[in-house]
Order: structure tokens, then sequence, then C-alpha cells
């Protein structure tokens, strides 16, 4: 039996967010329900429930950063039990036969789903996100949360900002006697930073406003440059291991490239809507510079990052809001007005 649980979502690209009815299926032998506390707001949210993205199915019920409280599992979960507190990200179903699934990369498998506007069997055939009081999800993509419960609220951006961001650190080994920039001090990059941090490397920050100086330097970063200082970004050629670019929003490659030492990294994280300028490839050929790319993180690494971030007491910065503030806080998120994720409040779903 499927159950009734209110939501808030849109009906057309060009209509606001508003409260709707869903339904959600009865837990089945391997799923985990889960009572949703507080649910992130990501930018791809925007893009999404707006058609920015192509292949938006309406009605559209955003939200993939979900912390909650489980209620019931079914006969075969074994990992979960009623109360526990657990977070669910960006992924909730994937082939789990490829070699992607085998190696707990689930988020490079060509059969992700994912947590809203993917295909499935449930009503109405693609799922819908954490702007919900319920959800219902297969075991394998539930995760644990283990941070005190008074810091549930800031937790649950890092299932998308958090895991990232984080994916990239440890792929491109980001520690002690590594040299670290974080592009962007948003969302993506206010994570960054403290994760980069935390892991022991040298971070260096970068903005486009003198004004987050002090914001960043706060967060753990070591060193702050501000973009368009050309005699400051000179300081700094050659010398990095890895770059995370948080930025998205088409810019100019080659001024970061540039900054990267022989064998460097920069790693693009942000989803631009028009694409980059292409980079001039001497910028790596000459260096052996890799120019890549990172898609939030697998299930074993989100639980990974979860952990780390418990450990060393990380959440993100956050603003926490009712549901019938989701209008506002996006023209406010397009408008850069957040330090540094909104969060909402699911009770408030129940008006």
């Amino acid at each position: 039996m499927t159950q009734t649980v209110k939501a808030y979502g849109a009906h057309a690209g060009d209509r606001p967010l508003e409260p709707m009815d869903i339904t959600r299926r009865a837990p089945g032998a391997h799923d985990v329900q889960i009572e949703i506390a507080y649910c992130g707001i990501c930018h791809s949210d925007l893009h999404q429930v707006r058609a920015e993205w192509h292949g938006t199915h309406f009605p559209c019920v955003p939200g993939h950063e979900i912390v909650g409280r489980v209620s019931a599992v079914g006969a075969e979960v074994t990992g979960f039990a009623a109360g526990d507190l657990v977070g669910v990200g960006c992924i909730v179903d994937s082939c789990r036969h490829c070699d992607d699934c085998a190696d707990g990369l689930e988020n490079y498998c060509h059969g992700m789903v994912g947590t809203y506007n993917g295909k499935t069997a449930d009503a109405p055939g693609w799922t819908l996100g954490g702007y919900s009081q319920r959800i219902v999800v297969h075991q394998r993509y539930v995760l644990r949360i283990r941070h005190p419960e008074a810091q549930l609220a800031a937790v649950a951006p890092l299932l998308c900002a958090g895991i990232t961001t984080w994916s990239p650190l440890r792929h491109w080994h980001a520690g002690p006697g590594r040299k670290v920039g974080i592009v962007g001090i948003g969302g993506l990059g206010h994570m960054g930073i403290k994760l980069a941090h935390a892991l022991g490397a040298r971070v260096v920050a970068f903005t486009t406003s003198e004004s987050k100086r002090e914001a960043a330097l706060a967060l753990g970063a070591d060193e702050v440059v501000v973009s368009r200082d050309r005699d400051a970004m000179a300081a700094h050629a050659g010398s990095f291991d890895l770059i995370v670019n948080t930025v998205a929003a088409p810019h100019d490659l080659d001024a970061f490239l540039a900054l990267l030492r022989r064998d460097g990294a920069m790693v693009l994280v942000g989803a631009p809507a028009t694409p980059h300028p292409s980079p001039n490839v001497f910028n790596l050929i000459t260096q052996r510079r890799t120019l890549a790319g990172s898609m939030i993180g697998g299930i074993p690494e989100t639980q990974e990052m979860l952990d780390f971030c418990a450990e060393h007491n990380i959440v993100a910065d956050i603003e926490l809001i009712a549901a019938d503030g989701i209008n506002a806080a996006y023209e406010r998120m397009l408008a850069g007005d957040v330090k540094y994720r909104f969060v909402i409040d699911n009770a408030t779903l129940a008006g």
C-alpha cells in the first residue's frame, strides 16, 4: 500500500513551488522508511525544478540532502533499525551489477537513479525528493549519521556539498604536504575549505570578492587570493598539487591551470548552464597537468565522509528556513545571499 505525505514542489518550470500531497511506497523487504527532519537546498534543485536542465518531470519535488530518523524497516534489512539517525544523498538506486557499482562508485553507474527526477516504478514514474515528510529507500543507499542529533540540520548539506568536495580531495590525495586550492566560497566551496583543512593540506581559497577574505580564513583557509588580482595569482604560479573548482558559472580556466605544478590537477565540480571557454592546451601539455571532473560520490565514500566529519566536528554553515520560505530562498541563492546553505525544517511541511 502507498502512503500519502506532505511535500513542496512545482507543477511546471515557470511556476513557484507550493504545498502538495505525494505518495510513498510501503517499505519492501530491503527498504528503510525515513521520517525526514531536514533537507538542504542545493543549486541543482533550482536548475531541475525550473526546467533549466533537460528532462524535468512534473510535478517535481526536489531535495537530495536528506537527514532524519528511521521509522520502519523491511524484513531483510540488516544495517538499520527504527530510531536510527540516517541520511540520504543524491542516489536512491543503481544497477547494482556493473563495475562502478561493484567498486562502490554508484554515482558513475549508467543506471544510477537520482533522489528526484529519476526513473522509478513508484508513482508517478519518477522519484520525488526530500522536500517531503517521508522517503522510502533501499538500504544500500542509506547512510548512518554519527553526529549529535543537535547538529542534524547542519549535517544535511554534507550529503551533497560535502561529498562533492570530499570525493576529489580524497581521490587526488589532499593531505599533509599538499597545497590545495578551492575556487569559490559558496555551498560547495565552504565545505571544500573545511574538509581540505581537516585533511591536513595547506589550503588557499580563491574568490572574486575581497569581502569574503575573513570568512574564508575563518572556515580554515591558510590564505585567500582575490582571483581578479593578477599579481596575487602570479605569485602562486606552478605551485598547487590540486585545485577543486566549485564555480557553477563559465569562466577562464587557464588562469587557474597556470597555478598547477607539474602533474597537478584541477577538478571541476561546479556545473555551469553553458560551457567554459576552451582552455589553452599548452597549459596542460607543457607541465603534464590534468583537467578533470568529479560528480558527487559513491555510497562507501559518502559514509567515509560522514564518519570523518563526525570525528572532526565538521558540519555545514546553514540558515534554517520553513517550507513556505523555499521560493524566497531560491531567489536569495541566485543572488548569492546565503552563508552557505539553506536547510528546510521539514516539520513545517505539515502547515
